[in-house]
């Protein structure tokens, strides 16, 4: 069976580090666990391919130059011509999977027009997103897009119930629209794991890993960290990935005196992740509290594979995912002492660390791997394989 990936996004690239780029080859993995022929069409292959993907075929697609807003936007715009014509070339697919993009439309239309299923994996309001953090210079065009787009497509892929909410808000993706959140490999998480960063007998430390950016409230567990570490100095906070906010974050850990005692470790190879983790007493997700909290975190879905004690913010599916004291713990988001009080609580008790871990990673592998997330979007596009040996 052969399936066209398509990633259009200038913002993506595909064999890079990014959650997204995560996402992109996690996917990938599982189709061609299943035995799958894929085919990646994608602007930015960014990254060294990994091995287990040297069997994918690859189309370099066109990405529009640094420069004007509005240029780009038509170039993005234009190069649909130049996609439907690499698929028509390189076709037929019996499948076309794509991760949304703000300009992208072919794709969809061309596993229409040849009558095969089409994919449509959204992961966030892309048009929303634009406007308010990047610029958008013609917001209906990018309207007229999304509609052409959600309205080819055989069903649309939400990551979380808040995507979801906002697609069913469209004409033309109402009643089509089914929640496939984030998964992990089981495979990158056994559970002998052994730490990158051995711990000092003592000592405790508190764990993030993401991209460093406003919205993900690293500005809070700073500021609980400094409360932590004034009455305990065997505390250490290991902050694993880089961002616009590290320059900030650095003078802000130095200002408080914690420069010693914060780890920045910047952006890391996907394949230290586990080691890094394993590394970490729990792992934070400190989301502030948002209008629209749409995502659906990769981080916190490899901290309990991993068997890292998750605290994270009581907010979207976060909510829904970890469920109090029982496979992690959920404060107030942006509640700095509430904070405080679970991380302490925590480190006087490794027993229920040690519980949480565990219970959330019984949690993740047993209903939220790639292969699961794959199986459904196959079933949902009427497919029926077995899996590879």
């Amino acid at each position: 069976m052969r399936v066209a990936y398509i990633c259009t996004d200038p913002g993506v690239p595909v064999f890079g580090r990014k959650g997204s780029s995560i996402h992109v080859q996690a996917i990938i993995r599982a189709l061609l666990r299943r035995g799958m022929d894929v085919e990646l069409f994608a602007s930015r292959f960014d990254g060294e391919r990994p091995s287990d993907c040297g069997k994918v075929r690859l189309h370099a697609l066109s990405r529009p130059p640094k420069g004007d807003l509005a240029a780009r936007e038509q170039m993005a715009l234009a190069a649909n011509h130049d996609l439907r014509v690499a698929l028509e070339a390189e076709g037929p697919f019996d499948l076309v999977y794509e991760r949304y993009a703000l300009w992208s439309f072919a794709g969809m239309e061309y596993a229409q027009a040849i009558n095969v299923p089409g994919m449509l994996e959204v992961n966030a309001p892309l048009i929303e997103e634009q406007a308010a953090h990047r610029g958008l210079a013609d917001r209906a065009g990018a309207e007229a897009v999304a509609g052409r787009v959600f309205g080819a497509a055989t069903a649309l892929l939400a990551v979380s119930d808040g995507v979801a909410t906002y697609l069913e808000t469209h004409p033309a993706a109402r009643g089509r629209v089914h929640v496939l959140a984030n998964g992990v490999e089981p495979d990158r998480f056994p559970p002998d794991l052994v730490p990158e960063l051995p711990r000092e007998p003592g000592s405790f430390t508190i764990g993030f890993v993401g991209t460093l950016k406003p919205w993900h409230g690293l500005d809070t567990l700073l500021a609980a960290f400094d409360t932590l570490h004034e009455c305990d100095k065997g505390m250490r906070l290991l902050i694993v990935g880089d961002g616009p906010e590290r320059e900030t974050l650095e003078v802000e850990a130095s200002t408080r005196g914690l420069a010693d005692a914060v780890i920045f470790m910047g952006a890391v190879d996907p394949a230290r992740i586990p080691g890094l983790l394993a590394s970490m007493d729990v792992a934070t997700a400190p989301y502030p509290a948002l209008d629209h909290f749409y995502f659906s975190p990769l981080k916190v879905y490899e901290y309990m594979a991993a068997g890292v004690c998750v605290v994270a913010s009581r907010v979207g599916q976060l909510a829904e995912l970890i469920r109090d004291d029982s496979n992690g713990v959920l404060y107030s988001p942006g509640d700095v002492e509430a904070l405080v009080v679970s991380l302490r609580q925590l480190r006087a008790d490794p027993e229920r660390r040690e519980r949480l871990g565990a219970a959330g990673r019984a949690t993740v592998i047993g209903a939220h791997t790639w292969d699961s997330v794959a199986a459904r979007m196959l079933e949902l596009a009427g497919v029926d394989v077995e899996w590879s040996s």
